[in-house]
């Protein structure tokens, strides 16, 4: 099990949910560095949590997946160090 694969696993672990804020950043950060840029179109009308997630996806448009998974792993460890 590598790195990344290690922090969404402890990302289930932690014992208080982060905040808003912070779970946008993990889900771009996780979706950049599994899939790449964000692709197909942003959510509209009243889905504001799928808007906010396409949307905090895109502003990592451009990173490269391998920088995304670190700062992924960095995050998580900063999550748990912050809960214990």
């Amino acid at each position: 099990m590598n790195s990344f694969e290690q922090a969404q696993h402890d990302v289930k672990t932690l014992t208080k949910k982060p905040s808003n804020d912070v779970l946008l950043k993990l889900y771009a950060l996780y979706k950049q560095g599994s899939e790449g840029d964000v692709s197909g179109k942003r959510p509209g009308g009243f889905d504001f949590v799928g808007g906010a997630k396409y949307d905090a996806w895109a502003e990592l448009k451009g990173q490269a997946p391998e920088e995304a998974q670190q700062a992924y792993v960095q995050l998580v460890e900063t999550l748990k160090a912050q809960r214990q």
